[in-house]
C-alpha cells in the first residue's frame, strides 16, 4: 500500500492518531469546511491548537470549504463569499501546515450547456490559479462531486497544467454513481490525478461505507490503482475509526 490517509476530526483525535501511527497514515482534516467554523476565528484557533497538541502526521491534507461555494455564480455577492471561503481555507491550511487542500467544482450537471460549462471552466481555473500563486507551498486538488462526467474537470486541469501544485482529486465513489463508466473517468483524468477519495456504496447513493462493505468493484479499482494511481495520496473517506480500520484491513489484502 502507498500513501494513505484517514479522515480526522478533533472530537476523536486521539483515536485517529492511534490508527495513523499504527498504519503509518496521514490525516485529512475535516473540521474546517463547516461555515460556522469559518465564521469563528476563535474556534479555528481552538481546533488548530488541538491538532498542534497531537501533531499532524507527514503528508496530511485538509478538506476546504465547499458548502454553497459557487465561484461561477451569476450573483457577484455569491462569487465574493465563495472566493472568501476558499481563501480562508488556504489560510487555515497554511497555519495548520498541511500539504494540500481539496475543493469541489460544484458544477451542476442539470444546468450543463455551452455557456454554463465555459463559465465554470474559466472562472474556477482562474481563481484556483490565483490561490496557487498566493499560497505557493500548498497544493490544491479539485474533486468531482456532482459531476456527471469528467469533461469539465479535464478542461480545468488542462488550463491549470502549468501549475505544479495543482492536481485532480478523483472521488472514486462519486464517479461510480455518476452514470458515466469508470473507464471514461480514468481515461480522461488519470494524467492529472494526484489524490484519491475512496469509500463504498450501493452504486446509487453516496453512503461513505467502509471499503468492502458495499457493492463497488474493488478488484477493478485495484487494477486502476496499480496502473495509474499508486503514487497518489489516497484518503479512506469514512469518519468512524472502526470503519477506517476495517477499510485498511480490506485494502491490505486487496493491494
Amino acid at each position: 500500500m502507498g500513501n494513505f490517509l484517514i479522515v480526522s476530526k478533533v472530537e476523536r483525535i486521539q483515536e485517529y492518531r492511534k490508527i495513523a501511527d499504527e498504519y503509518h497514515l496521514g490525516f485529512e482534516l475535516n473540521d474546517f469546511y463547516v461555515p460556522s467554523v469559518l465564521e469563528d476565528s476563535c474556534r479555528q484557533q481552538e481546533l488548530l491548537d488541538q491538532y498542534g497538541c497531537v501533531g499532524l502526521p507527514p503528508g496530511s491534507t485538509m478538506h476546504g470549504a465547499f458548502l454553497d461555494v459557487v465561484l461561477f455564480s451569476e450573483d457577484p455577492q455569491i462569487r465574493r463569499i465563495s472566493e472568501l471561503r476558499m481563501a480562508q481555507s488556504m489560510d487555515i491550511a497554511k497555519r495548520a501546515g498541511v500539504k494540500g487542500v481539496i475543493f469541489h467544482t460544484n458544477s451542476n450537471p442539470i444546468l450543463s450547456g455551452d455557456y454554463y460549462d465555459c463559465r465554470v471552466v474559466e472562472m474556477v481555473s482562474d481563481y484556483v490559479a490565483r490561490l496557487l500563486e498566493n499560497y505557493p507551498g500548498i497544493e490544491i486538488y479539485l474533486e468531482n462531486m456532482f459531476d456527471a462526467n469528467p469533461n469539465l474537470l479535464a478542461r480545468i486541469a488542462k488550463k491549470l497544467e502549468p501549475y505544479p501544485g495543482f492536481g485532480i482529486c478523483l472521488d472514486y465513489a462519486h464517479a461510480v454513481i455518476s452514470g458515466t463508466a469508470m473507464e471514461v473517468w480514468v481515461d480522461s483524468l488519470a494524467q492529472y490525478v494526484r489524490h484519491l477519495h475512496i469509500n463504498d456504496n450501493d452504486l446509487k447513493r453516496d453512503l461513505h461505507l467502509a471499503v468492502g462493505d458495499g457493492e463497488i468493484d474493488w478488484k477493478q479499482f485495484a487494477c486502476y490503482y496499480r496502473k495509474y494511481f499508486s503514487s497518489c495520496s489516497t484518503l479512506i473517506e469514512t469518519e468512524q475509526p472502526e470503519q477506517q480500520i476495517r477499510s485498511l484491513q480490506y485494502l491490505k489484502q486487496l493491494l
